[in-house]
């Protein structure tokens, strides 16, 4: 769902640490949270005036929640980080990591049901078919950036997105350590054309939700309560595909994943390491900063 999708993506960047390349960026993001979230949505429904109206206030509601309640954990969690950055680690350790991330973002998408049902169904025909169009420019956007050229190739943009992720922490990696990264995507179980239809899956899925929450398929709206149930299953749906041989495929990417990052870290130096505690410190600092603000 677009609203869920448009604070999870800022507020897991920064639980995550992956995508911004300075503690400034992070506190500039958060600050602009609901103006990022609502210019997101935005651009992918075309709202009107009273569901803009709308929005604004109820994405600042929500950042207001996530403040009080929700940041002091993510500084928690980013201590713990810090905190054991400094030994070695194991694949089970970096999985575990990622279950707490997780677990952030399940609160978050909790949170955030009630406005999401009622923008869904304050949306148009109109606006569900801007929507779908969206979606099918990211599809080829994806497909050329992934799911073009041959198994080299793709391999290679994966490795030098991971090198340049791991770099953000660790600072420039030596040639050993570019070799750990090269080995877990060569041996990763990652299959772009059964990810790609499983993308396709999930935007069917959300737009069919969507026509039925709206009463664009001609079949009346839902109640709120019923209109609830249904976001809440898409959404169990999106994070864990119905299909078993998928759910088996994830899970071992993730593994895969989690085995190449442990393998990174235990491959760094002293000097890394401290380069990478300094940074996470300062991303637990602007946190905790963050949720004494009014």
């Amino acid at each position: 769902m677009l609203i869920w999708t448009a604070i999870i993506r800022p507020l897991v960047a920064i639980t995550v640490l992956a995508l911004l390349s300075s503690c400034s960026a992070v506190k500039l993001a958060y600050t602009n949270l609901p103006e990022l979230g609502y210019w997101w949505i935005d651009g992918y429904a075309d709202l009107g005036d009273s569901q803009s109206v709308q929005l604004r206030a109820d994405l600042t509601g929500l950042q207001e929640w996530h403040r009080a309640t929700e940041l002091i954990k993510v500084a928690d969690l980013l201590q713990q980080i810090s905190g054991n950055a400094q030994a070695d680690t194991t694949a089970q350790q970096v999985c575990r990591l990622f279950d707490q991330v997780r677990e952030r973002v399940d609160a978050v998408r909790v949170q955030s049901e009630p406005t999401a049902v009622l923008l869904a169904m304050s949306l148009s025909p109109t606006q569900i078919g801007h929507m779908e169009s969206k979606l099918e420019k990211g599809n080829a956007e994806w497909r050329r950036k992934w799911a073009t050229g041959d198994r080299a190739e793709r391999q290679k943009k994966r490795v030098e997105a991971s090198v340049e992720r791991a770099e953000q922490f660790y600072g420039t990696l030596d040639d050993r350590q570019r070799a750990v990264l090269r080995a877990g995507m060569a041996a990763s179980s990652f299959d772009p054309q059964r990810s790609f239809a499983q993308r396709l899956r999930r935007q069917q899925d959300l737009l069919q939700t969507l026509r039925t929450l709206s009463g664009a398929n001609g079949t009346g709206k839902p109640t709120v309560a019923q209109a609830g149930a249904m976001l809440s299953a898409y959404l169990d749906r999106a994070v864990q595909s119905p299909d078993p041989a998928y759910q088996a495929y994830a899970q071992a990417a993730i593994q895969d994943s989690c085995q190449t990052y442990a393998q990174l870290h235990n491959s760094t130096n002293a000097q890394q390491r401290t380069r990478a505690i300094a940074r996470f410190a300062a991303y637990e600092r602007d946190a905790r900063e963050l949720a004494r603000q009014p």
